[in-house]
């Protein structure tokens, strides 16, 4: 009976047990989009993860399975969640307003979790000034001081089309774990309007530095630009440094979408790497054609005075769209991790979710699919405007909106890097493995699979964090057959597993579940 429920329980939590890196449906309930994740770098089991408009997950198993619950403030819940962590395990939800008493979108929210994300503190806020609107705001932890940096625009009317009235980036920072915050300082030097389009400045995520500088990008219409703060946000550049001309500007059409943007994200390496205090910023724009939709990067490795060419992150070939891209940087490894919608294997609509790293500092990308099925989004339903990612130590828990019909859910994926493989999608490929059984196992596992030309093969079992525990044989020689091989599971503690088939440059991977 213990081993029917627990395999029940992990199909029941949205685990597919033989995909390459398992789809998790953390929700489908009360509309969700925008999602927002972030994991504790001190205990990287935790995981906070929220979507509009008060939707809050919280997971103790690497983001395997989700406890499901909603945020309530003083000052109202509006969307656009953003959820960190600072070092000493405390998560934070920021969000936009809607107060009783005052007007909407009028400050920006900060909550506080001490306890996983099980309750929330009613909030304190930053940017309320009269009747300006206040949005699109993220969060950056300098993690040597504990103090939080957050950026967002400020339109004096929200969608007017009035040449008087102009949106900027503010900035603002509290020292005191969210208690209070600074009063906001303009950064940006250039207004933009207040359309909400390619001519409003918006994008504004800010970053570290290794010496705590603060760096942060935004789009407007000064095409994409960056500005750096190295006393703690106490003072800026004179002149904003530009990042690239942002063809076509940050507000574009993708058809199924009633909106779309490029909107930039900026990350630096902060680890020991070779790549350490390199600043990158990523989005997406058409200056390809208004039918293909692409991912960029540029990067900068002196403290954001000058910037790289763009360089293109996906690797197809097509002329279909790549859109909604957000970047996290491992800073363990110095790793760059990238989420975005891929159009490349699909018609009409139809989209799938694609990831991309690179670990050579972003001169190389290496692209994968992790949705297990395409989805066609719907005009009439609201998408949502982001999605993310979060990356430590080689645990990568993206997060990402799908849509069926009316439906909005919000997905995330065990990315195993130890199983990427380039030929992943090669039809032609050498091997093939079928489901192992029997599943849950106790003392023994069949792991079936099928050879195509002679071809060397390793198998191994790794953990669920994707780290190497045994292995079964390496660089076995098989000719073309079908071949049914014994994994050996006494031993392993009760939990999830996967078996990894390697040969002929692909890597195949299969979940099992050992119960005692």
């Amino acid at each position: 009976m213990k081993k029917n429920l627990l395999f029940w329980l992990l199909l029941s939590q949205g685990i597919l047990l033989f995909a390459q890196h398992p789809n998790i449906k953390i929700s489908d309930k009360f509309s969700p989009n925008e999602p927002s994740i972030a994991i504790d770098p001190r205990h990287p089991n935790r995981l906070v993860a929220g979507a509009n408009l008060n939707n809050v997950y919280t997971s103790s198993d690497t983001g395997q399975t989700w406890i499901k619950s909603q945020l309530t403030s003083t000052y109202g819940v509006w969307g656009d969640p953003c959820t960190g962590v600072d070092t000493s395990g405390a998560f934070y939800f920021f969000h936009l307003s809607n107060p009783s008493n005052g007007t909407w979108i009028d400050r920006i929210v900060c909550q506080k979790s001490t306890d996983q994300g099980q309750s929330w503190s009613p909030g304190t806020f930053t940017g309320l000034n009269s009747q300006k609107a206040q949005d699109k705001h993220w969060l950056a932890v300098n993690r040597n001081t504990n103090h939080l940096f957050i950026t967002w625009t400020e339109f004096d009317h929200y969608g007017t089309t009035n040449p008087l009235d102009s949106s900027r980036i503010l900035f603002s920072k509290s020292t005191d774990a969210g208690e209070t915050w600074s009063p906001p300082l303009r950064i940006n030097k250039i207004s933009g309007d207040c359309v909400d389009s390619d001519n409003t400045v918006e994008g504004a995520v800010p970053s570290i530095g290794p010496n705590g500088e603060v760096y942060v990008a935004w789009a407007g219409p000064q095409d994409l630009r960056f500005d750096r703060s190295t006393d703690g946000g106490q003072s800026w550049l004179a002149d904003d440094i530009k990042v690239d001309d942002m063809p076509g500007g940050w507000d574009y059409e993708v058809s199924g979408l009633g909106r779309c943007n490029g909107l930039p994200v900026t990350g630096c390496d902060l680890s020991n790497g070779p790549y350490h205090g390199t600043i990158y910023v990523n989005w997406s724009d058409q200056r390809s054609g208004a039918t293909n939709t692409d991912i960029w990067l540029s990067k900068s490795t002196d403290g954001g005075s000058t910037w790289s060419p763009a360089i293109r992150v996906n690797n197809d070939t097509s002329n279909r769209h790549q859109f909604l891209t957000w970047m996290a940087i491992d800073q363990v490894t110095g790793w760059l991790w990238f989420v975005f919608y891929d159009r490349r294997n699909t018609t009409g609509n139809n989209t799938d979710v694609f990831m991309a790293v690179s670990k050579d500092g972003g001169s190389t990308f290496q692209n994968f699919k992790i949705s297990e099925t395409p989805f066609s989004p719907n005009t009439n339903v609201f998408f949502g405007d982001y999605n993310n990612v979060t990356a430590h130590n080689n645990i990568v828990r993206p997060i990402w909106t799908r849509q069926e019909g009316n439906v909005t859910s919000v997905w995330t994926a065990l990315v195993h890097p130890d199983v990427l493989t380039v030929s992943q999608q090669n039809p032609e490929a050498s091997m093939d493995m079928q489901e192992t059984y029997p599943n849950p196992a106790t003392r023994e596992v069949w792991v079936p699979f099928k050879i195509r030309r002679h071809t060397l093969v390793t198998m191994q079992v790794l953990d669920n964090e994707g780290k190497q525990l045994r292995t079964v044989f390496a660089e076995k020689p098989y000719e073309y057959g079908k071949y049914t091989e014994r994994v050996d599971v006494q031993g392993l503690p009760a939990g999830t597993y996967w078996v990894t088939l390697t040969g002929d440059g692909k890597v195949l991977t299969k979940r099992m579940v050992v119960v005692e």
